[in-house]
């Protein structure tokens, strides 16, 4: 749920942005991209935001901007869904939340999806990573994960020891 004391509006949007292919067309309806603003005051903010995002891009932007309403969860297949990809992990993660709702629920299995995604770097994984619960073995496999990432994106800037094992 957004906690706008946590965060402020404008720096989820620009967080979105950032992380959001908005040029690409949806599957589907079911798989649509869309922000979602509660008043006038986020809705304009939010049409800022895309237009500034369309201009950079210099395509159109396919995101709907559309009111908040009743969030319902994604069926549990589509939960952690990068994860789920992983059967190192997913096996390790789901013996901490066995349970779907647990898992489903959890910001440790979370955080792990976004790095087995692609999200994230070594050094912010080697902040957090003794607190995502996971075996010296699990560790090691999502730090290669994210080492393999980082190649292909060219970062040179992270070096190996940047995110040393335990």
């Amino acid at each position: 749920m957004y906690d706008p004391t946590r965060i402020s509006y404008a720096r989820l949007l620009e967080i979105f942005w950032e992380s959001h292919d908005a040029g690409s067309r949806p599957w589907s309806r079911q798989y649509k991209a869309a922000v979602f603003y509660l008043g006038e005051k986020q809705r304009a903010e939010a049409t800022r935001s895309r237009d500034r995002e369309a201009a950079r891009i210099r395509r159109q932007v396919h995101t709907e901007i559309l009111p908040g309403g009743p969030f319902y969860s994604a069926e549990a297949y589509h939960q952690k869904y990068a994860l789920r990809g992983n059967a190192v992990l997913e096996q390790e993660v789901a013996a901490m939340y066995p349970g779907e709702e647990e898992f489903a629920d959890s910001t440790a299995a979370a955080r792990i999806n976004g790095y087995v995604a692609g999200y994230g770097d070594l050094l912010q994984l080697r902040s957090e990573l003794a607190g995502l619960g996971l075996s010296e073995a699990g560790g090691e496999r999502l730090r290669e994960i994210v080492r393999g990432y980082e190649a292909r994106r060219g970062n040179r800037e992270a070096k190996e020891t940047a995110c040393p094992t335990r």
